[in-house]
């Protein structure tokens, strides 16, 4: 097993991405999309069922980034309480920024099945585990706020959070109905898929490495060729400082690994998350398990693998072990780790780059459900739809995050410190 696997499980499981060239003329187009994660290849989608010309510049492969080694739960809204968006944002951008997040899951499965992507979609919703009573009252609190606003979410007790996780460590859950899990890199390149389908290009091993406007058209120079744009997206988030840096640098860092299991036997898989749930904790270093179709069970945390793979994977071990005793011999069979971005407010924000140029991102380790609809909100927009402003999401200038560097290696030093003597549950 390589602990520095960039994809782990979603690179070995996932459906080829369709067949893309590096850029090797001067190209011309509406619409140039920087970045090929869900963001910019939601744009893509819904720019080119417009009838837009547009081409996606992805540096790596689609999914490289943040796309392609998340967990894969699609949930409705941030890790932020409603209440507390709403205070954050005020009542009018924060109650449209709730609405407009709700529907990201539905949006997703729809094109999941409008395009036939094949991504192990699962739309049983997640599960929110409340660890000791603190986490108890968080979830129970949670639950209120998302049912004043007419959300499908429940609470469970004690004894109907362990049927459904198949474990009786937590004081309960919040069941999120809306919400489900998807294969995130197969997701992707689903997205990517259809958006070539409908005419759009795509270019991989293309790194833009400059971007400048001439006065009426937006100018991309790659290594081998160009894109002339009227518009540009930035959709990058923090994979990328070499071209509109300030996209990246306006978040900390936090490191976030998985690693999975062996398939588990039928008798087990029949005994954990049965209704294949994907489930994450109310820790402040939080965790997320799950399992996938074929029956290994994933299991993540905040930390890097490097020189802090062994302490990471023995904290898994531990933690696993502590849920699911009857795990207590089993295999790991896939290592693989990625980043997040977070914001000051842990809430995502727009930035305009120039004429006609916007990035949207910082979307907190949730940013499948929110990549996608952002992603065709800014097509609406480009499209002549909606204005900037309807779409739902603070237009902020992307200042550097303070003390960024320091913040991420902080979090990276206290995850190793934590794991290397705590288990989960």
């Amino acid at each position: 097993m390589n602990s520095t696997s960039s994809h782990g499980l979603w690179g070995r499981t996932a459906p080829n991405a369709p067949i893309a060239e590096k850029l090797g003329t001067n190209h011309v187009c509406d619409v140039a999309v920087i970045g090929g994660g869900y963001t910019g290849l939601s744009a893509a989608l819904h720019l080119a069922e417009r009838g837009m010309t547009v081409a996606v510049l992805e540096a790596e492969t689609v999914g490289f980034g943040g796309s392609g080694r998340n967990v894969g739960l699609v949930n409705a809204g941030m890790w932020v309480m409603p209440e507390t968006l709403k205070q954050t944002l005020g009542a009018d951008l924060g109650g449209r920024m709730l609405s407009f997040l709700e529907e990201g899951p539905a949006h997703v499965f729809e094109l999941i099945d409008r395009f036939g992507i094949a991504c192990e979609a699962q739309r049983n919703g997640t599960l929110h585990c409340a660890v000791g009573a603190a986490g108890l009252s968080e979830v129970i609190e949670r639950a209120a706020q998302w049912r004043q606003l007419d959300a499908p979410v429940e609470v469970l007790d004690k004894k109907a959070a362990a049927t459904k996780l198949g474990t009786g460590c937590f004081e309960g859950a919040l069941w999120d109905h809306r919400a489900g899990t998807v294969q995130p890199l197969a997701y992707a390149r689903g997205l990517a898929g259809a958006a070539v389908g409908l005419g759009a290009k795509l270019f991989e091993h293309s790194p833009v490495l400059k971007t400048e406007h001439d006065g009426s058209r937006w100018v991309l120079t790659t290594p081998m060729g160009s894109v002339r744009s009227e518009w540009l997206i930035a959709a990058t988030n923090i994979y990328s400082t070499c071209v509109h840096g300030e996209v990246a640098n306006s978040q900390t860092i936090l490191p976030y690994f998985n690693i999975a299991t062996k398939p588990l036997p039928d008798r087990l898989r029949a005994e954990i998350l049965p209704e294949k749930q994907g489930a994450w904790d109310t820790r402040s270093v939080l965790t997320s398990f799950r399992m996938d179709n074929a029956g290994r069970l994933i299991f993540g945390s905040v930390g890097q693998l490097g020189i802090e793979a062994s302490c990471h994977a023995a904290f898994a071990r531990r933690s696993i072990q502590a849920m699911y005793p009857q795990l207590r011999n089993v295999e790991f069979e896939h290592f693989w780790w990625g980043q997040i971005g977070m914001t000051g407010d842990n809430l995502p924000r727009l930035g305009q780059l120039g004429p006609k140029a916007v990035a949207v991102g910082g979307y907190n380790g949730r940013g499948i459900a929110p990549g996608t609809v952002y992603g065709r909100a800014l097509a609406q927009h480009i499209a002549g739809e909606i204005a900037l402003e309807d779409i739902p999401v603070p237009i902020r200038s992307l200042k550097p995050a303070p003390f960024r560097q320091l913040k991420g290696l902080g979090i990276r030093a206290g995850a190793a410190a934590l794991h290397a003597v705590a288990q989960r549950v």
